[in-house]
């Protein structure tokens, strides 16, 4: 049986930062319940959906060594399109093909948007291969 990656759990004392940041930017659908603390941001289109926990005691934000990174075809029009809305990403890298541009989300997360899945379709899979 197959597996996929369905939901990424971010922890974070920011919740309702969190949620206003992601659903600005990313167009991210904010889901509450009233008994479970977990707010569920799903994505409008069929990407990944991002789960914000509470930061437990002793916990420190950011402190993970996970980057979410979202899959855009134009980077450096999404990073104007971000700034005129407040959310100024850092230099635009260009590397084997591909762009990418990084920022941090409220709790301190890393974010990067990246053309590459975009990019290796257009010149094909480069020296990636099975295994």
């Amino acid at each position: 049986m197959g597996t996929v990656l369905g939901r990424v759990l971010i922890y974070t004392d920011k919740i309702d930062e969190m949620t206003g940041f992601y659903a600005r930017y990313f167009g991210y659908a904010i889901y509450r319940s009233k008994t479970d603390p977990i707010v569920e941001l799903r994505s409008r289109a069929e990407g990944m959906t991002l789960l914000l926990h509470p930061l437990r005691p002793g916990q420190d934000e950011g402190q993970s060594q996970v980057k979410l990174v979202f899959d855009v075809e134009d980077v450096a029009g999404f990073c104007a399109s971000a700034k005129a809305d407040g959310l100024d990403f850092g230099e635009i890298i260009r590397m084997e093909g591909c762009a990418f541009a990084n920022v941090r989300d409220p709790a301190g997360h890393t974010i990067q948007v990246s053309d590459r899945v975009f990019a290796q379709s257009q010149r094909g899979q480069g020296d990636y291969r099975p295994g």
